[in-house]
């Protein structure tokens, strides 16, 4: 999905300003100096041809427009080139789609389409980014299994202590009408416990659905499991053995509430509020809310987004990205001190691991589709690489000494060592979500399927690298 950003023509630069008017406004009126518009009034979507898909050179992009006024025209630029042969009419309901074919020499990045109106002017910039398609490898270095589950899945958890497996799943938007806790053999894969989450309340006076689960982690110490109930910003605690409800915490205790981690060693529970600044807290024994640990930003202007979390156990430490800002933050748990890592190749970030033998932090995002491999001590960016479309989550490997990043766009789980080579980019199908080491050599990932059909997704992934 490209990012909109909001300008009005005259936030738009001297001579590009210039001529957009021209072509957008020379054919409706003798002045290029048309009535103009307070703001740009609608939303503009740039994404692949089929939904969900990447856009690679040689393919086609589809840009589409809402809350626009019906009866105007729009104008497609890239640079001082313009993209539509006609101009564009919106339609009765104020929208529009059109399909923009994208050369085999197009550059990979985020490029910028400048998108103008006429009757009454406006403009704002849209971001269509072009992947790197790499090419799938290096099957041959591991060993893969998987099996279907259920619908919607979207994070995985191993419980160290009795190695079973623990995946969220939910599917649609609110009101949640299908969501599912699962227990799985670790050996066979198969299903040996399936809970469907409660009712949630009322909520903004619309039916409340499911509390629908996504975020997933293991608590052994406690013998529970904790979940994440994203739609409705909190949390649920379920035993381990039965995932009978422990605990279903009030909407609203988590905002936005995404990835869980467990402080066996410390009794604490984290979870990250996504586009916030807080990290929330929990005493994991009496589920009791704890003073948050917040982050702040080095953007002018902008709010850290806590996304995902990943716990350096060994060294006391808590690591998060921003969605917001190109930053990563490494949190000392014992003083509480808060150390904010600036991340410029970062853009949409959303994942994190540790490789606590090296003390690196391993950060993907989405929009600038790389795996940055980052000295967690002095801050330095150590390797910045390519892994394919929209890489989502990374899990670190400690006995193979690998990372493992989830291409949610691409359908691949990549495969990097710290070097920052790329040993193998694997082929999953369906839309890679999220993936964990379990410590012993294995990766457990969970994928989404891309439709009805897609017999590659809604599965649960047990890779291994094997021995060379």
């Amino acid at each position: 999905m490209a990012l909109m950003h909001r300008m009005t023509i005259r936030d738009l630069l001297g001579a590009s300003a210039l001529a957009i008017s021209l072509i957008a406004g020379s054919a409706h009126a003798d002045s290029v100096f048309t009535p103009v518009a307070t703001e740009f009034a609608g939303q503009i979507r740039i994404t692949g041809a089929v939904r969900g898909m990447p856009i690679y050179p040689g393919s086609e992009a589809t840009v589409t427009g809402s809350g626009l006024q019906p009866g105007q025209t729009v104008t497609l630029l890239r640079g001082a080139t313009v993209l539509n042969k006609d101009p564009i009419t919106i339609d009765e309901k104020g929208g529009f789609s059109f399909a923009l074919p994208v050369d085999a020499d197009a550059a990979q990045g985020l490029q910028p389409i400048v998108v103008a109106t006429e009757n009454p002017a406006s403009a704002t910039v849209a971001d269509l980014k072009i992947s790197q398609q790499l090419p799938v490898s290096g099957a041959d270095k591991f060993t893969v299994e998987s099996k279907p589950v259920n619908p919607g899945l979207y994070q995985v958890a191993q419980s160290p202590k009795s190695g079973a497996i623990f995946v969220a799943s939910s599917v649609g938007r609110p009101p949640i009408k299908e969501s599912a806790l699962v227990k799985l053999n670790p050996d066979t894969l198969e299903v040996e416990t399936r809970i469907t989450p409660a009712e949630a309340p009322e909520r903004d006076g619309k039916p409340g659905g499911l509390f629908g689960v996504y975020g997933v982690a293991v608590d052994d110490a406690n013998g529970n499991v904790w979940t994440s109930n994203t739609r409705q910003d909190t949390l649920a605690v379920y035993k381990q053995d039965d995932l009978s409800l422990v605990k279903q915490f009030e909407p609203g205790t988590v905002p936005h509430a995404r990835d869980i981690v467990v402080d066996e060693g410390n009794g604490r529970v984290y979870a990250s509020t996504s586009f916030g600044p807080d990290v929330m807290v929990f005493d994991a024994k009496t589920q009791e809310p704890l003073p948050a640990i917040h982050i702040p930003t080095k953007a002018r202007g902008e709010t850290f987004g806590a996304m995902a979390l990943d716990l350096d156990a060994q060294h006391g430490k808590l690591a998060t990205v921003s969605y917001n800002t190109p930053e990563a933050a490494i949190i000392d748990l014992k003083s509480g001190a808060v150390k904010v890592i600036e991340l410029p190749r970062a853009k949409v970030a959303s994942g994190v691991a540790f490789d606590a033998q090296d003390n690196l932090l391993f950060v993907v995002s989405q929009d600038t589709d790389n795996l940055l491999i980052v000295n967690a001590e002095t801050g330095e960016t150590l390797h910045d690489v390519e892994v394919g479309a929209t890489p989502l989550n990374v899990t670190f490997e400690p006995k193979s000494r690998l990372a493992y990043i989830a291409n949610r766009s691409a359908g691949t789980i990549a495969v990097v060592n710290t070097k920052g080579e790329i040993v193998a980019n694997l082929e999953t199908g369906g839309f890679p979500n999220q993936l964990r080491a379990d410590g012993k050599g294995n990766v457990w990932a969970v994928n989404k399927s891309r439709g009805e059909n897609d017999e590659a997704g809604d599965r649960i992934w047990r890779i291994t690298a094997k021995a060379e």
